[in-house]
């Protein structure tokens, strides 16, 4: 599909070539031009476009509780993680209580 760029008139894009693309009435786009050639790309939101203020307060908060830990690692290799695993499972089934039969 092909159109005329004219002196005053801005540039159009036709109905078929939007619906192919997925664009839809309200839609943002975002416009690159490279050597001759335009991409039209949406515009992709944002976390802080997606949540009320208060949310995005509660979210932050629990990203500051989860940088705080438990961390493990970094490993060097597989096998060090894979044993450092293997001790925490010995450690959790030493802890856990003996299931009572009846």
């Amino acid at each position: 599909m092909t159109a005329t760029v004219k002196n005053k008139t801005p540039l159009v894009v036709p109905d078929k070539v939007r619906r192919r693309a997925g664009f839809k009435v309200g839609d943002e786009v975002e416009f690159r031009a490279s050597g001759g050639i335009i991409t039209i790309i949406p515009r992709l939101p944002n976390a802080d476009d997606e949540y009320t203020p208060q949310q995005r307060r509660t979210i932050d908060a629990q990203l500051d509780e989860a940088e705080k830990g438990p961390f493990h690692g970094p490993f060097d290799t597989a096998d060090e993680m894979i044993t450092h695993l293997k001790g925490q499972l010995k450690k959790r089934a030493a802890t856990k209580k003996p299931k009572r039969v009846r």
